[in-house]
């Protein structure tokens, strides 16, 4: 009988858990267009601030449910009763500035769409290229927390009135929805 190959995987992938094995498998990296999921990135790195991705993945279905499965025009429109109502959920991160945030995002979100036409023309337009900026990262002290780049949107983004939005929270958003591909020199992805 042949010896199964164990599949490679980037170091921070904790492979007790599925959920975490399958973003890291299906989504982290690789580059998103549609404002919908940049947006419910953009929210949920800003609810992870202080605590681990795993935690926030695991509470990712019942975010959908609370905010309009991440539509920037609803979320904008949420009211104060509604966000108290949200904040006593315990599906999510019952933190009051991280619940507030989402509306306030939600309507700068908006105003950057009706000035670029799209947030992905605002967020891929800091890439002079456009396309994603590749690393290859040999282990987990390689990787990097923030970089110009994600200084550059960071301050952007505060000036835009974005709150939640320093610049290792964005540096995360940039990894997650594809602007910068971190996949490790040994992931199996980047092969």
């Amino acid at each position: 009988m042949k010896k199964e190959r164990k599949i490679k995987r980037c170091p921070w992938v904790k492979m007790t858990n599925e959920s975490y094995v399958k973003y890291h498998d299906e989504e982290w990296g690789r580059p998103v267009y549609d404002d919908r999921v940049l947006f419910e990135f953009l929210i949920l790195e800003g609810a992870q601030a202080g605590l681990s991705w795993e935690t926030v993945l695991r509470k990712r279905n019942r975010y959908r449910e609370l905010f309009c499965n991440f539509d920037p025009q609803k979320v904008a429109k949420l009211t104060k009763a509604q966000l108290g109502k949200i904040l006593k959920d315990e599906g999510i991160i019952r933190n009051r500035l991280k619940v507030e945030s989402t509306v306030v995002n939600a309507k700068a979100f908006l105003d950057v769409q009706k000035e670029y036409g799209t947030f992905s023309n605002y967020l891929w337009g800091f890439l002079s290229n456009k396309k994603p900026i590749v690393n290859r990262p040999k282990t987990a002290k390689d990787y990097s927390a923030r970089t110009a780049l994600s200084d550059e949107i960071s301050k952007d983004l505060k000036k835009r009135g974005f709150k939640f939005v320093g610049s290792t929270i964005v540096y995360a958003y940039l990894q997650a929805v594809g602007l910068v591909n971190d996949h490790s020199r040994e992931c199996y992805i980047s092969k």
